[in-house]
């Protein structure tokens, strides 16, 4: 019989009861780790709100540009000067406000101000006379005109910002605005209200045709269009918002998920509300653990550069090979890793997955040394210790740090075969409780799979009373 050395996988020594035990009692603080998700996710949103910031002042200046040039189209010299002073003024506005962001002067505030001056601003622009010349009309004229509709340009521009709440204040403000400039006009003494029953029956009274004549109906049909299309814009910028907050926690669950899991299933897992990560459990699974020979020796008399570049290299190779097997990562440690297969949904072909998995590993570095010895470079000696058995599942950690932990007996020992390799000589080292596993679950497959495995007889392994029957390979 074998005695295993004292390297320590550390993962505790503790028999399986008291592992679940430990487990059950440390909980995982779920609440705790959807609120720093939350407050991660509404940092990205802030950001987000701020290149659409950047993006509504691009928009204005495009829009600003476009209608200028009509002005200028459509407009004598010099009334179109008064004009093109208009819109200068609307873009100050808007990079009086990108600067003082860009300052790091920005409040909450700035762009519900910036929607009372740019409504003021525009409903000055639309019903005062122009100061450079021009027919002279009556301010009431103004309000038979379709000017209304430029105010839909700022409610467009607030779309860009991914707050609902400021585009259902620019609809609001605007609103007001507009209808107070209604008002005053309609409260001059020379103004003519519409008789609004007169006018039903007879829309052609000579009421018409006077220039200070004013409808009422027009206007509030105006504002209260605009309120409602000011609602539904808020309502799918909401929807836009929640778009991507989710995306942005699918997003960075998929990468915390693509550390441990293959490529196919993460997706899967992503989309669910709440993975089977979540809970605590107890189930039987595979674990394996691999590890460098001789890696700390050969690591002393080589550059950094040379270390990192040595173990992304075999890094790489370890996770190809439990990922093309269907296998999860749990962790990498130091030069070696932990893998285990079945801690997420069992499936009967685990255990062939897992041995397969070794085989590959073992065979894979034995190839590569080939090709490195072509080139004169050194052998990278890998050690595999793989072992079946009931373990417990769960997150584990504090509200700072939270991780998914698989403990028990079996990691212990799984670990411990990884170590054993060196007294026996192997590649990897496996327990009987593998094989015997692999053969109820599919004896033919367990023929071809552990074809090539030597048995090794009982091993007492360090922390443990009862030995380990275990087999060889490499």
């Amino acid at each position: 019989m074998s005695t295993i050395g004292n390297a320590s996988p550390g993962t505790g020594l503790e028999p399986p009861g008291a592992a679940i035990g430990a487990a059950a009692a440390i909980g995982a603080p779920e609440g705790a780790l959807r609120v720093r998700m939350e407050q991660r996710s509404e940092r990205s949103l802030a950001a987000e709100e701020a290149a659409g910031r950047r993006l509504a002042l691009k928009g204005r200046i495009v829009a600003l540009v476009a209608i200028a040039f009509v002005n200028f189209l459509t407009l004598p010299f010099p009334q179109s000067l008064y004009y093109e002073a208009m819109l200068l003024l609307f873009l100050v506005s808007g990079l009086a406000r990108y600067g003082l962001e860009r300052l790091g002067f920005f409040r909450w505030w700035f762009p519900y101000a910036q929607v009372v001056i740019d409504a003021v601003l525009l409903a000055a622009v639309l019903v005062l006379p122009n100061p450079l010349g021009g027919m002279e009309q009556p301010l009431q004229l103004e309000l038979r005109f379709s000017n209304f509709t430029y105010f839909y340009i700022l409610l467009v521009e607030l779309a860009f910002s991914y707050q609902p709440k400021l585009v259902v204040w620019g609809g609001v403000a605007c609103s007001l605005v507009w209808g107070a400039t209604v008002a005053l006009i309609a409260s001059l003494a020379d103004t003519d209200i519409a008789d609004v029953a007169r006018l039903v029956y007879d829309p052609t009274i000579p009421q018409i045709a006077s220039p200070t004549f004013v409808d009422l109906r027009a206007p509030f049909v105006n504002v209260m269009v605009f309120l409602t299309v000011s609602m539904l814009m808020a309502a799918v910028v909401a929807r836009s918002r929640h778009l991507v907050l989710r995306q942005s926690t699918l997003e960075r669950e998929r990468v915390n998920l693509a550390r441990h899991f293959p490529p196919a299933i993460v997706d899967r897992l992503a989309a669910q509300d709440r993975t089977t990560l979540a809970d605590t459990r107890e189930q039987r699974a595979a674990i394996m653990f691999a590890d460098l020979v001789g890696f700390t020796k050969w690591a002393e008399p080589h550059p950094p550069h040379d270390v990192i570049v040595m173990l992304r290299a075999v890094h790489a190779r370890l996770e190809d090979e439990v990922f093309r097997h269907h296998g999860m990562l749990d962790k990498f440690t130091g030069d070696g890793m932990m893998a285990t297969f079945g801690t997420l949904d069992p499936e009967p072909d685990d255990i062939a997955n897992a041995v397969a998995c070794v085989r590959s590993i073992v065979d894979d570095f034995a190839a590569w040394n080939r090709e490195r010895a072509q080139r004169g470079a050194p052998p990278v000696s890998i050690s595999v210790g793989l072992h079946y058995g009931p373990v417990v599942l769960g997150n584990i950690g504090t509200e700072r740090r939270l991780e998914f932990a698989v403990l028990g007996d079996t990691v212990n020992v799984a670990a411990r075969l990884e170590t054993l390799t060196r007294q026996l000589h192997a590649s990897a080292v496996i327990s009987m409780d593998v094989a015997d596993a692999l053969k109820l679950a599919d004896p033919e497959t367990a023929d071809r799979l552990l074809d090539g495995f030597a048995y090794r007889g009982r091993a007492t392994l360090k922390g443990r009373m009862h030995p380990v029957t275990v087999l060889s390979y490499g």
